[in-house]
């Protein structure tokens, strides 16, 4: 027989804690796959995670042309690893008010919501880009170099943050109450 638990929810409906009960031993579900867009008005960043949802893996950035065309490109993407959830970097001031590029950012998910199969969500990215940029930096990258990657990576931070909150949320699940 086979008895499945489910702890909670994050973002896009993702449990953190679904695990199977079978034949008396425990074993964790593969994670549905997530993408993660760093929003630019030139290019996008994009990370998904992989089968099971421990790390974020960078893709190719995005070019940005039409948005018809990016919105096909990010379709196709979403079909080819069957992803499942979509989160999109969401820049809110450090204050934590809403900001220029954060309602362009909320005008283009409605659009992306209107064109996937599953759900797209906004997600606090305050201060990845920096931390992009910082880690290039470190890395000895030269500022060509940085600005060619720096979407990739803010985008992989983005999605590793939410992957390790995923995994810290199932582990306080698993205790001894769990």
């Amino acid at each position: 027989m086979i008895k499945f638990r489910r702890r909670s929810q994050g973002l896009c409906g993702i449990a953190t804690g679904t695990a199977a009960d079978i034949g008396g031993r425990t074993h964790t579900i593969v994670t549905p796959r997530i993408l993660a867009i760093d929003f630019g008005t030139k290019r996008m960043g994009l990370a998904v995670s992989d089968a099971l949802g421990m790390t974020a893996q960078g893709l190719p950035t995005l070019e940005r042309t039409r948005i018809a065309d990016d919105l096909e490109r990010l379709y196709s993407l979403v079909e080819e690893y069957s992803v499942e959830c979509v989160l999109v970097g969401n820049p809110i001031g450090h204050s934590g008010a809403e900001t220029a590029m954060s309602q362009r950012v909320a005008e283009f998910v409605e659009k992306l919501r209107r064109r996937l199969p599953c759900p797209v969500e906004l997600r606090d990215e305050r201060l990845t880009s920096v931390e992009a940029n910082r880690t290039l930096r470190e890395a000895g990258l030269s500022i060509g170099k940085r600005q060619r990657a720096v979407d990739r990576v803010a985008a992989v931070l983005l999605l590793q943050s939410y992957l390790d909150y995923l995994e810290n949320e199932r582990s306080r699940g698993s205790g001894p109450e769990g």
